[in-house]
């Protein structure tokens, strides 16, 4: 009576083996969702990093601003420039719809940190417009 059955001991031999195999299979998912997510991860970092060197030069975004500002087709536009530590506003209380396609275009191609951007329609070809911009 003192003795284990063979049985007893094969049978939680078997179920300790199909533990085991259990957790191994659930381990590799998981090696390959953290795979997949060091791959998402890597990618956002390096876009990331990209960005920031496009947006982070003050020197250089305020020097192409200047000269999207002195295009001879926004001298008519009467654009006011307000310029803080954080950044610059530029705002116009009458502007043409051929400036503002101008300055748009040039602003919207260019690599500026647009923060605000209010256009109202004041007739049919004046607007006022409202640009904040941030560096």
């Amino acid at each position: 009576m003192n003795r284990i059955n063979p049985i007893y001991l094969g049978g939680l031999l078997l179920v300790v083996l199909m533990l085991f195999i259990f957790k191994l299979s659930s381990a590799k998912d998981e090696l390959s969702e953290v795979k997949e997510s060091y791959k998402t991860t890597a990618k956002l970092s390096t876009e990331l990093s990209g960005l920031k060197d496009v947006y982070s030069q003050k020197s250089k975004t305020q020097k192409a601003l200047q000269r999207v500002l002195r295009l001879a087709s926004l001298r008519s536009a009467d654009l006011k420039q307000k310029t803080k530590k954080s950044g610059v506003v530029i705002s116009s209380e009458s502007m043409d719809i051929n400036a503002l396609n101008s300055f748009m275009g040039k602003m919207l191609n260019g690599a500026y940190n647009i923060t605000s951007l209010k256009i109202k329609r004041l007739s049919d070809e004046k607007v006022s417009l409202n640009v904040e911009i941030k560096w």
